[in-house]
């Protein structure tokens, strides 16, 4: 990376301001499977009455990167950070897959302009408003 994004381009990883900021104000709390570090705020509360709490992405900032047990905790769900309990995946949770907005895998349902084919016909249980 070169020093114009690691000074300015949040979204390619951890700029210089994030890294003072966290080595003055943060605490490492931990890492998840896929090497994102979250930090807790090591002194005070944010402006919710509550300390702060953030990741740091491995590599690109996705949200959607962050694991439900990780999701959880960053969102004051539970107060237990995943590495501190022993966390077990429901037998109903599916493996993250990334977000596909804007890419040719992009959800795309029938009748779409981006995708083939027709919509498909209604099926008799809708009918339409008609103004009076």
């Amino acid at each position: 990376m070169g020093i114009f994004s690691e000074i300015f381009s949040w979204w390619g990883g951890n700029t210089w301001s994030n890294r003072i900021y966290t080595s003055l104000r943060g605490t490492y709390v931990g890492t998840d499977s896929m090497g994102n570090r979250y930090y807790v705020q090591n002194k005070g509360v944010g402006p919710l009455g509550v300390p702060r709490r953030w990741v740091i992405f491995k590599n690109m900032a996705e949200a959607s990167l962050i694991p439900p047990e990780w999701h959880s905790w960053m969102h004051y769900t539970v107060d237990t950070p995943p590495t501190k309990d022993s966390y077990k995946p429901k037998a109903w949770e599916k493996p993250h897959r990334p977000n596909m907005t804007g890419t040719r895998e992009a959800y795309r349902p029938q009748g779409s302009i981006l995708a083939q084919g027709k919509r498909p016909k209604a099926t008799g249980d809708y009918t339409p408003w008609q103004p009076s």
